[in-house]
């Protein structure tokens, strides 16, 4: 994973607006009564990022992205509403690195002289097996 520009991270922290929901799961008659789970959303447009990143982040971002170009991000695994608070904000810094994480390229491969000669020869000889498949003619 890539390390995030301090200034995206600031950015980012200061463009957020998180709201308390009621969650599902663990915390029995609690759960019913107290707004545990989390959702973070962000501004995408606010963080001002490169076009790259900008493209990288909306592939990965996929369905939490919306069309207003809002990331939006749902945390529950846990009972409380600071764990659920730092899990969620983890989470979106993680996607933000992954988003400024460039990818590899692609080193060229070269075949050398014998490489190509004994590709070539495969496949005249795969060419001749599958000729001898064919109809037999009676000449």
């Amino acid at each position: 994973m890539a390390e995030l520009p301090l200034a995206v991270a600031e950015r980012a922290l200061a463009h957020l607006s998180e709201s308390f929901i009621t969650a599902a799961g663990p915390g029995g008659q609690n759960v019913n009564k107290v707004a545990t789970a989390v959702q973070l959303r962000l501004d995408i447009y606010a963080l001002r990022l490169d076009p790259q990143v900008y493209a990288r982040l909306r592939t990965l971002a996929g369905s939490k992205l919306t069309s207003a170009g809002e990331i939006v991000l749902t945390a529950r695994r846990f009972r409380t509403q600071d764990a659920n608070r730092s899990d969620a904000r983890e989470r979106l810094l993680a996607l933000l690195a992954d988003a400024h994480d460039l990818p590899q390229k692609r080193a060229k491969t070269r075949l050398n002289r014998v490489g190509k000669f004994e590709r070539l020869a495969g496949k005249k000889l795969r060419g001749t097996i599958k000729a001898g498949r064919g109809k037999v003619r009676l000449d």
